[in-house]
């Protein structure tokens, strides 16, 4: 799949979906829970794949997950017990910048 900023994205596996806040111009397989995720909001709590159970440590709400490296971040709408993963990656949560010390 080749995504693209704005998009949302729907696990096929559990309730998870994303919006894609950043992405390279490349083809990239982000899956959650294992299996791919599909555009739009998703069969949401009626999965039609099969998850990997090495690979649900879940995804929280509101929390952007990002690689640098890779050039990807996604912002969690929904969340899941899928973990989120781009070319076989999983994704961190992303942290925060710091504030600066203000004196």
């Amino acid at each position: 799949m080749r995504p693209r900023v704005g998009q949302m994205l729907a696990s096929t596996v559990d309730p998870t979906a994303v919006i894609v806040v950043r992405c390279p111009d490349e083809e990239l397989e982000i899956t959650c829970g294992g299996a791919a995720m599909v555009e739009g909001t998703g069969p949401g709590s009626a999965a039609t794949a099969t998850a990997d159970p090495e690979l649900m440590g879940g995804s929280l709400l509101g929390k952007r997950y990002a690689a640098e490296d890779l050039g990807v971040e996604l912002l969690c709408t929904k969340p899941g017990p899928g973990t989120l993963a781009v070319n076989g990656v999983a994704l961190p949560v992303k942290s925060a910048k710091p504030l600066p010390a203000s004196d």
